[in-house]
Parts: C-alpha cells; sequence; structure tokens
C-alpha cells in the first residue's frame, strides 16, 4: 500500500512551498488560477468553516498566489447541499462538507463520512493513508466527477441534544431527530422519524418544536448554536459518528488542469488542514464542555447499555443490509470493517488499555 505524506498544521506553509520548488516554474508569469470553494456551512463556522478558510489560506500562500482559493459560506452561492453539484459540473471548482451529505447521489460516500460504532479518528486517517481508503474515496467521487481528500475531522461526536429522557432503545419510537448519514438510518429503524437539515437551520428546528431532538457535533460546535437553550438532555457518547470526515471536493477536470507542483501543494494543505481541524475540535471542545456544564448547567448523561447495545445491535443489520444492493457501498464497507477488526484488537492492548488506566484515582 502506497504511504499517505503527512505534515503538521505548523509545517504547511514551509513544506509545501519546498515540494513547489522542486517543480520548474510555469513559462508565463502571469499563469494565476482563481478558484471559488462552496461550504455546506455557515459563514466562519467555529471548526467547520474556518476550517475550510484554513485549507483556501494555505493553498493561496504556498503557491505564492498562484493558485487563490475565495471561500463562501453555505448560500452564498448555492444552497449548503447543493455545493457538490455546483463543483461537480464546474460552477466553481472546490468544496467543502461532510461526504453523508451525499449518500443520495453516491451511496457509497456515507461510509467514508463515519459509519456507527466504527473508527475513531486516528484509525480513519491510518485507512486513508495506510488501508487503502484514499484510493477507494477517490473511486467513489469519481461519480461525481470530483477528486476527494479529508480535510478535517471532527473526533468523536455526542449522542445529541434530547427534550425527554432516553432510558431504553423503545424511547426513539416517534422521535424527530435531525440525524445524517448511516447513524440515521439506524434510529429510523429504531422507530424515529429521521430529518436531515443543514447546519445552519437547526437551532430555529429545535426551538420551534419541528424536530425533538438533534445531534450537531459536540460541546464546541453546539455552544455556539446555542442548542442547550432549546433542550433538556445532552446525551454521550456519539455512538454514530465516532469519528467525522470532512471533505474537500475538486471538480476532476479542473483537479486534473492542474501542474504538478500546485497538485502537491493542495494535497498537503489538506493533509495539514485535516490534522489541524481535529487538533482545534480536541481543544476547544475541552473547554466548551466545561462552559456548558458550569455556567448552563446543562444535564449531560450517558446513554443506557439498554440502547447502546440495541443500537449496536441495529446498526449491525441494518449497514449489511444498505450494502447488499450496491456493490461500491459493500467494497467501502468491507474495507472499513476489515480495518476496524484490525484496529479493535491493536487497541485492546494500547488505546483502549490507556484509557481505562488513565481513569485510576492519581493527580499530578
Amino acid at each position: 500500500m502506497k504511504r499517505r505524506q503527512f505534515l503538521s498544521g505548523a509545517a504547511v506553509a514551509g513544506a509545501t512551498a519546498a515540494a513547489a520548488s522542486t517543480f520548474a516554474k510555469p513559462a508565463l508569469a502571469q499563469d494565476v488560477r482563481e478558484w471559488r470553494l462552496v461550504t455546506t456551512w455557515p459563514k466562519n463556522f467555529p471548526g467547520l468553516g474556518t476550517g475550510a478558510n484554513l485549507l483556501a489560506e494555505y493553498i493561496t500562500k504556498a503557491s505564492e498566489g498562484r493558485l487563490k482559493v475565495t471561500v463562501y459560506g453555505a448560500g452564498e452561492i448555492v444552497p449548503a447541499f447543493e455545493a457538490i453539484d455546483a463543483v461537480g459540473n464546474g460552477t466553481v471548482e472546490m468544496g467543502h462538507g461532510a461526504p453523508y451529505y451525499w449518500k443520495g447521489k453516491v451511496d457509497a460516500t456515507q461510509y467514508i463520512a463515519a459509519m456507527p460504532f466504527g473508527l475513531n479518528a486516528q484509525e480513519q486517517n491510518a485507512w486513508f493513508q495506510w488501508g487503502g481508503g484514499q484510493e477507494l474515496a477517490d473511486k467513489v467521487y469519481a461519480e461525481l466527477n470530483c477528486k476527494f481528500f479529508p480535510s478535517g475531522n471532527t473526533g468523536t461526536q455526542m449522542g445529541g441534544w434530547f427534550n425527554k429522557e432516553m432510558n431504553t432503545i423503545d424511547d426513539y419510537k416517534g422521535l424527530k431527530m435531525r440525524i445524517p448519514g448511516l447513524g440515521g438510518e439506524v434510529v429510523k429503524a429504531a422507530g424515529a422519524n429521521v430529518v436531515n437539515l443543514p447546519g445552519g437551520e437547526i437551532p430555529p428546528a429545535l426551538q420551534s418544536g419541528a424536530i425533538d431532538a438533534t445531534e450537531w457535533v459536540g460541546p464546541y460546535n453546539d455552544l455556539a448554536f446555542g442548542l442547550y437553550k432549546s433542550a433538556k438532555y445532552y446525551y454521550y457518547p456519539g455512538w454514530h459518528e465516532p469519528a467525522t470526515v470532512l471533505d474537500n471536493f475538486i471538480n476532476l477536470d479542473a483537479w486534473n488542469a492542474l501542474p504538478d507542483d500546485l497538485k502537491a501543494i493542495v494535497t498537503q494543505a489538506n493533509t495539514a488542514v485535516n490534522q489541524m481541524v481535529l487538533s482545534e475540535f480536541t481543544a476547544r471542545n475541552n473547554q466548551a464542555l466545561d462552559t456548558l456544564r458550569n455556567k448552563h448547567n446543562v444535564d449531560v448523561r450517558p446513554f443506557s447499555d439498554d440502547i447502546l447495545t440495541g443500537l449496536g445491535k441495529l446498526s449491525g443489520e441494518v449497514l449489511r443490509d444498505l450494502v447488499s444492493s450496491n456493490p461500491l457501498s459493500q467494497e467501502v464497507f468491507e474495507s472499513l470493517i476489515k480495518f476496524r477488526t484490525q484496529s479493535i484488537a491493536w487497541s485492546k492492548f494500547s488505546e483502549s488499555a490507556f484509557a481505562q488506566a488513565r481513569i485510576l484515582p492519581f493527580k499530578y
């Protein structure tokens, strides 16, 4: 398996510039490309929208202005869920969102985003770089006339905001809940009425009672949306999205037309942003959870064993059934399951074992 290059965010400008210097300079000094990047996020939204901004900044600076990228928030050029169409048909060159938003167009995209009880962020990045994930994602996104890059990760999310106590799997019956992707398919199988809304429409829907419950991301973004004002209970863990990939998708014709040095810059910029966004979520979630609990007195609760066991059983049934009729989805799914099995076996002696050891009662 070909090794994927990885750079930290702090090193991206120097590293990508160095990569560019190994290629011949363009014949014409005026060889400047101006690209528009549309996102599914509200303009400058913390972590998500700002991650797209960071990507544009890295590419523009590292290319010394030869590839200028300008970011547009959801609705500025096209609505959030039309971003992939605008990129695929060449209206704009580049987009930023989450792969499961495109499941109605190419089913396999949702498996690339996140899988219930699946891989964590570290494992997901390893799958892309060492487990054949990048090649599979490119195959999937080619169906949309796009080139794919992982371009951010939320890490493990929260289970969601609810206006009633969730004690058993039966409590999902009749619940109106905003939850996208494969998690939404599982919750639907549990009896809920699933609603798919872009981020900017969640707060008013929860406040008005149009939905009874929602998941969004985690403390950092949930605090920014003020979801604690409209829901009583905040449940964990985010079984449905143990780590959610954000995607940078590029019109395939525009990508293929880039010279090799600019392709290298775009590739390394995405690698850096992928790590930077995950690091930001980790740091900001730490702070935001403290604010939610101690300033806003949010009632944070764990899902019961009955709920997690029930959702786990349904996840296996639902996912196997979904991929059975879609060869491309099945190919991605089987690759992920194989990597998940290997990761669990190693984690038992590493990450999981350490997480248990770290909660033992001692202080520094």
